[in-house]
């Protein structure tokens, strides 16, 4: 599996790569997010946002699980960190066939329910204001989607 790996020196940086991933996004792509809390996973999801021209404010759906938005494609805003230990399907096969785009937040804790091919980002500090983003794709879709991302950025 080829990775790339990416610093990001603000949270505005990290905003802009999601937006630029955004732009190569497709109808019910899957996007996984993993890191410490704080790391910057819904700053990536908000940029993700801006690049499907959602207008709404975009905020961690920790208490609701999810929380959709309206663009150019929708988006699935799932963070399913308080679904640790839980054998609860809230129905993540809707979502992520909805014809919108998901980002799923601690999806490790719903590692059964995941699509086959997404795109896994792990997001880890470096220090204060730098972050690294290392994409894993799973599957030729977001090989590619890699790929053209690296010209991009």
């Amino acid at each position: 599996m080829n990775t790339y790996q990416i610093k990001t020196h603000s949270m505005e940086e990290t905003m802009t790569l999601g937006s630029e991933l955004a732009a190569l996004l497709e109808p019910n792509d899957v996007i996984t997010l993993e890191g410490d809390l704080g790391v910057g996973k819904t700053a990536f999801t908000k940029g993700i946002a801006k690049g499907l021209q959602i207008s709404r404010m975009v905020t961690s759906p920790t208490f609701t699980i999810v929380k959709q938005y309206q663009g150019t494609l929708a988006l699935n805003h799932m963070d399913a960190y308080r679904l640790e230990h839980s054998e609860e399907d809230i129905g993540f096969d809707e979502y992520f066939n909805s014809g919108g785009v998901s980002v799923v937040e601690w999806a490790q804790f719903i590692e059964d329910y995941l699509p086959p091919d997404r795109l896994a980002v792990e997001i880890s500090y470096v220090d204060e204001y730098t972050r690294n983003l290392v994409f894993k794709p799973i599957g030729s879709h977001f090989t590619n989607i890699i790929t053209e991302l690296k010209y991009k950025s």
